[in-house]
């Protein structure tokens, strides 16, 4: 199905079933509103599947997207290009941070390379690899698009692809993750061109970088904006021009999500500046979203303010990969189980006040 079928099979949030669900919540035995944010969170996920209760995910799945970055080359990032491709192999080996969190929660991964510039070869044959280049990096955001406009949604049907696979397959939680040096570049241009926020307002430090090397970066994306001038009413056009494979392919995998009607956790900068791409296709889209945890990336707060999404979790988190989302998903799980297995005050036989 492509980016086309796939909008129009997004449908906004069943307001009936929120309603009965939250009607359900004032008969389970506790206090009205004392579960706070999980009730909030269990009546959106009611309204996602259009059910009351709704069903508690028991199969979730984290999707790495992979890719590299031509803007690397203008100094973005203290880390080698190759590292990218280097990680892939670490988790495909089970060793990265998003393995031992998936192995926590009862995840899977999977990593899909939709854009890593060095050969994956060694790494080919392992079983949690999709191979789905479009092209081996994007061209360098500040002095060309990174992306054509065909190429940038090729990269959203990716994401739709692999959505729609785990979906045939039983997954019932989608969670979102990246690996791209350099890729908090495109991400923040992609917040501040969606947003209109200033490139200093969405501009962090990524995977570490100094004083000098921060405002070296911010320069460059506040030259990008006004380079390009990204229209974010041309949501694919503006991602062409400053975003990023696995940003494109992650706001692909989201709207499938809405699509199929399963939550989608977003992780940290970039799943949230993907998240704003896929609202700008679809709003509609945002019912399905679930900010699994604030990133200390700024652009990720700019990017849910606009968004209308309150993390799950704050823990100063910013390596990316997936793990917010996966530290995420047992208070998800936990709001549908809620609905799902609480005694109601007649059920249980205890007085109401």
């Amino acid at each position: 199905m492509g980016l086309g079928e796939t909008i129009a099979a997004i449908e906004p949030v069943d307001r009936e079933a929120m309603a009965a669900a939250r009607g359900r919540q004032a008969r389970l035995t506790k206090p009205a509103g004392s579960l706070g944010a999980l009730e909030a969170l269990g009546e959106r996920l009611a309204g996602v599947a259009r059910r009351c209760p709704p069903p508690v995910p028991q199969r979730p799945f984290v999707v790495v997207f992979a890719g590299d970055h031509g803007v690397h080359a203008q100094g973005v990032s203290p880390w080698p290009q190759e590292v990218t491709a280097q990680m892939v192999g670490n988790i495909l080996g089970g060793g990265a941070a998003v393995n031992a969190l998936a192995r926590q929660v009862g995840a899977e991964v999977l990593v899909v390379d939709v854009g890593v510039a060095t050969d994956l070869l060694p790494w080919r044959a392992a079983p949690a690899l999709r191979s789905r280049s479009i092209r081996a990096g994007t061209r360098d955001l500040t002095v060309e698009p990174a992306l054509t406009v065909d190429e940038a949604s090729a990269a959203v049907e990716v994401g739709i692809d692999i959505a729609r696979e785990l979906a045939d397959l039983g997954v019932d939680a989608l969670l979102t993750g990246d690996m791209g040096i350099a890729n908090t570049t495109p991400a923040a241009a992609l917040v501040a061109a969606f947003t209109g926020a200033g490139a200093s307002e969405v501009t962090g430090r990524g995977t570490g970088i100094d004083d000098t090397a921060l405002a070296h970066k911010t320069e460059l994306i506040a030259r990008a904006l006004a380079f390009h001038r990204p229209d974010p009413a041309d949501p694919l056009g503006t991602l062409a021009a400053v975003g990023g494979l696995e940003h494109a392919a992650l706001a692909g995998f989201i709207l499938a999500g809405a699509a199929l009607r399963l939550p989608v956790i977003l992780d940290g900068v970039i799943a949230c500046s993907a998240a704003l791409v896929a609202a700008a296709l679809c709003p509609d889209a945002v019912g399905a979203m679930v900010a699994g945890h604030r990133s200390v990336e700024p652009g990720a707060t700019v990017a849910l303010r606009h968004l209308g999404l309150e993390p799950l979790v704050d823990l100063g988190l910013r390596l990316g990969e997936g793990t917010g989302a996966l530290l995420a998903f047992p208070i998800l799980a936990a709001a549908a189980r809620v609905l799902a297995d609480m005694a109601t005050f007649d059920s249980a036989g205890v007085s109401s006040k």
